[in-house]
């Protein structure tokens, strides 16, 4: 790989933007593409598969014969609320390819007894992400039904352009919930963007099954994420 292409797969990975590489087999050439920009017509539809599906491969286009190389940054999961849709997510998200932090202030529930092997951060939501700001590759589930919990952190996730926001609570919940956004400032078309009540509606009734039905729509909606200026002149 030539030096240029190579920094600039570095950079994307030090930012945790996904890159794919895009090498012409003819002649060991290669073109770095991130997520987001602009990319040739005649590779858009490629690239943006393997954006959003992550897997690697030849093809051959116009003639040529080439090889598509995804680098995608790890998804993560933060949760917000140290609850028992948590503590199954825990368990179901490594599985899923997940990084997974949880995020609560209230140390009587953020015990390590409860939540073994996953990364609990008892502390308010403000100041975890303010050191640990969430970005596009990441998923927020506010869990706690509390306010002074949940409505900053999905503000941060829509802000940051997560590429979900879900929130657990009724319908009559979230309607006040969008309210209390909505005299914060945040835009109408960005509240949309919250997956409220969260989760596929699988009929979901225990926590377990919750958790999976909240897990099921976070992959679907980072295998269907809109990937942004895709197909676009290069």
């Amino acid at each position: 790989m030539e030096l240029s292409a190579l920094q600039a797969l570095n950079a994307a990975r030090a930012a945790r933007r996904a890159a794919v590489v895009v090498s012409d087999l003819s002649d060991g050439t290669a073109r770095v593409f991130l997520e987001g920009t602009s990319f040739p017509a005649e590779l858009a539809k490629a690239i943006s598969a393997a954006f959003l599906t992550g897997r690697p491969g030849p093809l051959t286009i116009e003639g040529r014969s080439l090889f598509f190389n995804v680098h995608l940054p790890p998804p993560r999961l933060v949760a917000i609320g140290a609850v028992h849709i948590s503590q199954a997510l825990a368990r179901f998200a490594p599985v899923a390819g997940f990084d997974m932090a949880i995020i609560d202030p209230r140390t009587a529930f953020a015990t390590a007894e409860r939540f073994q092997g996953v990364e609990l951060l008892a502390d308010w939501p403000e100041d975890v992400l303010a050191a640990r700001p969430l970005d596009r590759y990441t998923a927020l589930a506010a869990l706690t039904h509390d306010p002074k919990i949940d409505d900053y952190p999905i503000r941060a996730a829509l802000q940051a352009q997560c590429f979900y926001v879900g929130a657990l609570g009724s319908r009559r919940t979230h309607a006040a919930r969008v309210e209390r956004l909505r005299q914060a400032g945040v835009a109408a078309e960005a509240i949309e963007r919250i997956r409220a009540p969260i989760g596929l509606d699988i009929g979901a009734s225990s926590p377990a099954e919750i958790a999976v039905a909240v897990l099921a729509e976070i992959i679907e909606a980072l295998r269907r994420r809109d990937l942004g200026g895709e197909g676009g002149k290069a």
